[in-house]
């Protein structure tokens, strides 16, 4: 369905637990379109929520209210300065994406809310304890980025990061992204954590945390499709199915992706939010949701 006509998006708020808002927009089911659902879409690491518009705008049209938002310490939920702020990776999964699932469920009216997360999204889905009231996960390029899950090249790249990160968190408070000319600043915590790749995600956190970290992982019992491109040097097929571990009482699915299948010679890890996928691959997205299948082109 054509988008062009949509309504501007609206802004929202979510009150997290522990007190921190966040921002982020709701874009509404048009009128004259029969609702189904809510589609809650969370971002990948360093990327603001504006970049998955496009496809929530998509979603809206085609009967699905589509929520973006952005994690504290990024884009309109930066909240000033990042010198100073603490907080940590898995607390954009344990306190973010669960304010915004929470407020998706309380106003659903009844329909099932879905969850489409790109990246660190799609895993962070685990760590939030309103995820148990998904109905559909999909998950694209899916993973937590342990270093021996990525393919030689980014290994290498990796430890580069590396290096650079933590004597740059040591001089700024945190990991300067824009200055470096790649996406969105990284607050302090978040961005050592993704230095650090550790095996065991969770093993970032200790005490009640942990605890509760996996407990919510095992209570998330939603089917899951778990998709990336064959080229997602990220998405490995060992980082994706490390990633679904962490959620076994849900029936997952792996689903690689060759570009070939879409026209196109290389995919990575983000070209499949682009709009010349509206056709091909959201097409595909949108029939998981309603009905669980993933139809061939």
């Amino acid at each position: 369905m054509d988008v062009s006509g949509a309504a501007a998006p609206a802004p929202l708020a979510f009150k997290c637990t522990d007190g921190r808002v966040l921002h982020g927009q709701l874009f509404a089911v048009p009128d004259g379109v029969a609702r189904r659902g809510t589609v809650v879409i969370a971002s990948a690491t360093a990327v603001k929520a504006g970049y998955y518009s496009r496809y929530a705008a998509f979603l809206a049209a085609n009967g699905y209210a589509a929520i973006t938002f952005d994690y504290r310490g990024i884009g309109a939920s930066r909240g000033g300065s990042l010198r100073g702020q603490q907080m940590r990776w898995y607390d954009w999964g344990r306190l973010d994406i669960d304010a915004v699932l929470a407020w998706a469920l309380e106003h659903a009216d009844g329909r099932p809310v879905h969850f489409v997360g790109h990246s660190y999204g799609g895993f962070g889905v685990g760590l939030a304890g309103n995820a148990a009231g998904v109905s559909r996960i999909l998950t694209v390029g899916a993973q937590h980025a342990y270093w021996r899950d990525l393919r030689f090249r980014h290994q290498l790249g990796h430890w580069g990061r590396c290096l650079v990160s933590v004597p740059l968190v040591a001089l700024f408070g945190y990991f300067p992204c824009e200055r470096l000319g790649v996406m969105e600043d990284l607050p302090r915590g978040v961005a050592l954590d993704w230095a650090r790749s550790r095996k065991d995600f969770t093993a970032a956190a200790t005490g009640d945390v942990l605890a509760e970290l996996r407990a919510r992982q095992h209570a998330v019992t939603a089917p899951i499709l778990a998709v990336a491109p064959t080229d997602d040097s990220y998405a490995t097929p060992a980082a994706m199915e490390r990633a679904l571990r962490y959620t076994p009482n849900s029936k997952s699915r792996i689903l690689r992706l060759r570009p070939e299948q879409y026209g196109e010679t290389s995919l990575g890890h983000f070209a499949l939010f682009h709009s010349r996928f509206r056709h091909t691959f959201w097409e595909q997205s949108l029939a998981w949701l309603r009905d669980g299948t993933w139809p061939d082109r």
